[in-house]
């Protein structure tokens, strides 16, 4: 699914950018954009480790989101395609 797709899914108003779900499909949407930076710049250690923040981010999020609500968890999880 594409981001706005899942945005659109997961959001619980329209405005909504704060709830846990949006944000690890947001992050997600960044993690991939910082990747594919870093496949073409492979020197790049400041966005490296700006990466590595990211997904230790979205990681937490997830972690939350597992402890609160399994079924949302699972079904985001599969919607992005991660492995978690």
């Amino acid at each position: 699914m594409k981001t706005q797709d899942l945005l659109k899914k997961y959001q619980l108003t329209k405005e909504d950018t704060g709830s846990t779900q949006v944000q690890v499909i947001l992050l997600t949407e960044r993690i991939t954009e910082v990747t594919d930076h870093l496949k073409e710049h492979r020197k790049d250690f400041d966005s490296r480790s700006g990466l590595l923040k990211l997904v230790g981010r979205r990681r937490r999020l997830l972690n939350y989101l597992k402890a609160t609500d399994e079924a949302r968890y699972t079904d985001l999880v599969a919607d992005l395609g991660l492995r978690g």
